[in-house]
């Protein structure tokens, strides 16, 4: 036992396996993401209204807004009732008290 040798360490597959392990993660936050635009009632937009709103919200540096829009989020997350409310229903009850994003998604519905 005095010539223990060392197994090579498999560079290529711990790399493989850390490619996978990433694509594994990417899929599953576009899967996420995806379902937060439907339970949130967002999929009823158009590709270019909802790309236009969560643009104005990526550029938007007001401390105040962002905090206002996190609060929401979070208590939309608290809230059982509109996570399991069906899009048609949320959409009819949800849209006008969204103040930023109904006054983003009427100027584009208007154009479309």
């Amino acid at each position: 036992m005095e010539t223990m040798v060392r197994k090579p360490r498999d560079y290529d597959a711990e790399l493989k396996a850390l490619e996978d392990k990433a694509r594994e993660l990417k899929t599953r936050k576009v899967q996420q993401l995806g379902e937060l635009v439907i339970a949130t009632g967002a999929d009823v937009l158009t590709i270019d209204e909802l790309a236009g709103a969560l643009v104005a919200l990526a550029e938007t540096k007001d401390a105040g807004k962002r905090e206002a829009w996190a609060n929401r989020g979070a208590a939309f997350f608290r809230s059982k009732s509109r996570r399991t409310a069906p899009a048609p229903d949320r959409n009819a009850g949800g849209a006008p008290a969204q103040p930023g994003s109904a006054q983003s998604a009427s100027g584009g519905a208007g154009a479309t």
